[in-house]
């Protein structure tokens, strides 16, 4: 079972930022694509990025890809997704969520990426509230 253990939430003042990391325990980062996620009170699950395994692409959502970048220490077993700017409406619990790849040939697709359902693991998720 994989665990992902977020960290990085809390309090932030409008046009500030924010790194929000995600620890997995898995022995190796390979076998997965990653992916971030948000949701605010009475809101769906908003699909934010992604990274890929194996050429580490990234793919974001055109709400905020002027604002978020993801990117991972494959090393250090972590992913980490930072954003800018950051406003009122980016209050939400954020999640980061892995995508088991290679089993049964399961190969992955950018239409993944933003699709809460394709995933496999998830965080517990953390608080981002801002506000002055």
């Amino acid at each position: 079972q994989v665990q992902l253990v977020e960290s990085g939430g809390g309090l932030v003042q409008p046009g500030g930022s924010l790194r929000l990391s995600c620890q997995v325990s898995e022995l190796t980062l390979d076998y997965y694509a990653f992916g971030w996620f948000r949701q605010a009170p009475g809101k769906g699950r908003e699909g934010l990025g992604c990274i890929s395994s194996g050429d580490d692409s990234t793919y974001y959502a055109d709400s905020v890809k002027d604002r978020i970048t993801v990117f991972k220490e494959t090393s250090k077993k972590m992913v980490y997704l930072t954003i800018n700017n950051l406003k009122p409406e980016d209050t939400a619990m954020y999640y980061c969520a892995a995508l088991l790849l290679y089993v049964q040939d399961r190969r992955f697709r950018p239409a993944m990426c933003f699709d809460p359902n394709e995933y496999n693991y998830w965080s517990r998720g953390t608080q981002v509230t801002v506000s002055s």
